[in-house]
């Protein structure tokens, strides 16, 4: 038993089999109450094989930012000012009100004032914070934030290591519901949130129109509506018109059929006892209703269910009637309403004060409104924020003249029609670089600076040897020639001190190489999905590295500076965002591209990108480029291959060319050997800055 003293040396306490030599600095809250902390230096001697404690009294109980991160996981929340207040953004209310609703106690809370003013608050403006929360009694600065959260927009949310961050509103809320279950897996409410296979808002919003709707688009129309209430009130904002809209469509869920039968089942019931036709709807409501609430307790259709007879089971699927949307994604209470609710209050609140006669063009949104109040928690949780969930008053229409159509186009602001070339259509491949060659554009491919250049792979860790993994000798051997050709051109751009980001880095083995060979440079891991983030830290930790950190974020929540970008097959129009990025940063970039038959005109991208090449191609030729650039499998006739082979050569000059608008000097070039990987284009562009100045290669 070791014993622990105040003093400033305890007593030595012996050990069976110390193995280090090693000081370490731990942490102790005494008897578990707010009243000091000790510091507690343990020194693990191994000659004496003894332990010795001496502690350090620290201030009175007041979490300081540094020691609160290695107690508790962080979370940092956004705090903005209006009228030189400080206000809480729909984003940190949206995290507030989840914390209260799962009742989390697993995070320390930092509240992060974007003006750079980091005094407290006092108890008035508490901002209705819910009382179960550990909260930070200080505003933090930017400047003060650990250095994966300087570069990110928040929330985010830090382990208990310090080194991996998650960033961004769903996937910090996806990691609050994860943290709740584990610490209570009792709490089958919170875990119905992630919805059916636990893919609620797990697709990323740069391809998920309907993440980007209600992670982005929402909360962003009703910030911008509630910063001029009375300015456009008469408009509706295209997100909630959007948001009507799917309310108004038919629910889709998985084994829906006994809801649906009985629903049929209680239709004809009120048939033959002769009940108006408008009477029956609010009972079926009820019906579904009863169903999404009793999915919150058992995973099942309310208990006071019973099988149907023998005529409602012979009546085909086709046949049954749709059912209604309860919630946003459909029948039952997901994250989606958690994230919409806080902005969905706040938008009706604003337009009952300010302009009531619209809310007549929201029906759906209004019965939406009312079934979320009545899950159970939901009024307990919105209480804690400061949130009122009353019932919203709809004034009647004649007291604003004659009766209005429920139609919420008429609200839509007025916006300019795009405008798209009307170039003569040219269909097939070769035929479209027939067209393209006649216009003095060909695939030309740069020749590899070191193409012999590899990675001294049998004097490295062996964590970090793609043979290690999962993947067969033969993938794994391709993998080993992939990584030697990024290596190469990374070294070769790569300074002291550099910020090197690999996009899109999955399990790491691009980042944790770079690490490795530079252990001058910061290498900073970013990838959507956390199984792959988490099993790479798994391998830097194994290996011991101190120059890397993992975020788990969209591209788009990634803020911060870096020199040089990476990317390993990244899928579709993922290339061109890491190219976007790379390009604002000023950043070099070295991205091998794949799946370009996943490359499709999106909110931010349209195709073809470059000048010469939206003068010749129209967007669907440019397409039948991208879909034919992925026939290069190795199964496939050689003619084919080739064709496909060109096909991503003109794609890559296009995304080269638009590089080259912003100053950049861009080599599209094939990675050797040829065989490593069907998709062996590889970009790499210099921004201005680095293409004036030599670059001296690293040897291995």
């Amino acid at each position: 038993m070791l014993a622990l003293c105040r003093g400033r040396r305890s007593s030595v306490v012996n050990v069976k089999n110390p193995c280090v030599t090693s000081v370490r600095e731990y942490f102790f809250l005494c008897n578990g109450l707010k009243l000091a902390f000790w510091r507690i230096n343990v020194v693990i001697c191994k000659q004496n094989k003894y332990l010795s404690f001496y502690s350090t009294a620290l201030t009175p109980f007041k979490m300081k930012h540094s020691e609160a991160e290695q107690l508790h996981p962080c979370l940092y929340l956004e705090v903005c000012s209006h009228n030189e207040e400080p206000r809480l953004p729909l984003h940190t209310s949206i995290v507030l009100f989840l914390l209260s609703y799962c009742e989390s106690k697993s995070f320390k809370v930092f509240l992060v004032r974007r003006d750079g003013n980091n005094k407290g608050y006092p108890e008035s403006q508490r901002f209705h914070l819910p009382e179960s929360l550990s909260v930070c009694d200080d505003f933090l600065s930017p400047e003060s934030l650990p250095r994966l959260v300087r570069g990110c927009r928040l929330p985010a949310a830090v382990d208990e290591s310090g080194r991996l961050c998650r960033a961004g509103l769903a996937v910090v809320l996806r990691h609050i519901i994860i943290r709740t279950i584990e610490a209570d897996p009792s709490r089958k409410d919170v875990q119905e949130l992630l919805g059916f296979k636990k893919t609620c808002l797990k697709a990323c919003a740069e391809v998920s129109k309907w993440t980007r709707l209600c992670e982005l688009g929402i909360p962003s129309a009703v910030e911008e509506h509630l910063q001029k209430p009375t300015g456009q009130a008469q408009q509706l904002p295209p997100a909630i018109v959007t948001l009507e809209r799917r309310l108004a469509e038919p629910v889709k869920v998985h084994n829906d059929d006994k809801i649906r039968r009985q629903k049929l089942q209680e239709q004809r019931q009120r048939q033959k006892n002769g009940a108006p036709e408008g009477e029956g709807k609010p009972e079926l409501e009820g019906l579904e209703l009863r169903a999404a609430l009793a999915k919150l307790a058992v995973d099942s259709v309310p208990a006071g269910t019973t099988r149907e007879n023998s005529e409602i089971r012979k009546v085909k699927t086709t046949d049954l009637p749709e059912l209604e949307h309860v919630f946003a994604e459909g029948l039952y209470f997901t994250l989606t309403d958690v994230v919409l609710l806080p902005c969905i209050h706040h938008y009706l609140c604003s337009l009952q004060a300010h302009a009531p006669s619209t809310l007549h063009h929201l029906p759906r949104l209004l019965r939406w409104y009312g079934r979320v109040r009545e899950v159970p928690g939901v009024l307990r949780a919105a209480e804690d924020c400061g949130l009122v969930l009353s019932e919203v008053q709809v004034p009647t229409p004649s007291l604003f003249g004659p009766p209005q159509q429920e139609n919420c186009d008429d609200l839509l602001p007025t916006e300019g029609q795009e405008v798209t070339p009307n170039l003569h259509f040219v269909g097939g491949p070769r035929p479209t670089m027939t067209k393209l060659k006649e216009n003095g554009i060909e695939a030309v491919f740069s020749p590899h600076p070191c193409p012999a250049w590899t990675l001294p792979w049998d004097r490295l860790p062996a964590a970090i040897n793609p043979t290690e993994g999962k993947m067969s000798d033969i993938r794994a051997v391709r993998k080993m020639q992939q990584l030697n050709n990024l290596a190469a051109m990374v070294t070769e751009l790569a300074r002291p001190g550099d910020t090197i980001v690999d996009f899109c880095s999955g399990t790491g083995h691009v980042g944790i190489v770079l690490a490795h060979t530079l252990p001058d440079c910061q290498i900073i891991l970013i990838e959507n999905k956390e199984e792959s983030l988490v099993r790479a830290q798994r391998r830097s930790t194994e290996l011991g590295l101190k120059n890397i950190g993992f975020l788990q974020a969209n591209l788009d929540y990634f803020t911060g500076p870096f020199q040089i970008g990476v990317a390993l097959h990244a899928c579709g129009i993922a290339t061109d965002m890491v190219l976007e990025h790379c390009i604002q940063a000023g950043a070099a970039f070295i991205i091998s591209p794949c799946c370009y038959g996943f490359i499709q005109n999106a909110v931010k991208f349209t195709f073809p990108k470059s000048k010469m090449f939206q003068e010749t191609l129209t967007s669907k030729e440019h397409m039948i480029l991208c879909r034919f650039a992925d026939q290069t499998a190795v199964q496939l006739p050689p003619e084919r291959r080739l064709i496909g082979k060109r096909c991503m050569g003109l794609v890559d000059l296009d995304r080269a060319w638009a590089a080259e608008t912003h100053g950049y000097s861009v080599q599209v070039m094939t990675m050797e050997p040829e065989s490593c990987s069907p998709k062996n284009n590889m970009l790499m562009g210099r921004p201005p800055q680095r293409t004036a100045e030599p670059a001296g290669h690293v040897d291995a």
